[in-house]
């Protein structure tokens, strides 16, 4: 999860079958190449689907799932979205955790509204779980 001004970034999937989750709002990422740690693949694919060169990502947690496993990091988007070239997916933007809470975000691009996918749920879920812990000094 990419965070900027106190929002994070979200990748709308194209409608393609086939895909995971198409057609639904996720994150930035992709598969492992043979022999890349999960950190250098996640850094190869921002700059394949956005044209970014990510510095400081911070492993986040890890989830199997019965196909995959899924690796997430946490850092901040250092520049505007503006200066972004999307590559893979519909559309983009920066969205507000109160409209990622409601389960689907508004895509400027198609005008209207879609829902999240699984692993976008996840890190919402984790990302309030941990803020939760931190506000009640777990932490």
């Amino acid at each position: 999860m990419l965070e900027r001004q106190g929002r994070w970034l979200i990748q709308l999937r194209d409608d393609i079958p086939g895909i995971v989750a198409p057609g639904t709002w996720g994150l930035f990422g992709g598969h492992l190449e043979p022999g890349e740690t999960p950190a250098q693949a996640l850094r190869r694919e921002l700059q394949e689907e956005i044209g970014w060169q990510a510095t400081d990502l911070t492993p986040w947690f890890s989830r199997t799932g019965d196909v995959r496993m899924a690796h997430f990091f946490r850092g901040s988007l250092t520049v505007p979205l503006e200066r972004l070239q999307l590559a893979e997916g519909q559309d983009m933007k920066l969205a507000e955790l109160s409209e990622l809470r409601r389960g689907s975000a508004w895509s400027p691009r198609l005008g209207e509204r879609r829902p999240l996918a699984l692993a976008l749920q996840l890190a919402l879920e984790r990302l309030t779980d941990d803020d939760a812990a931190e506000e009640s000094g777990q932490r």
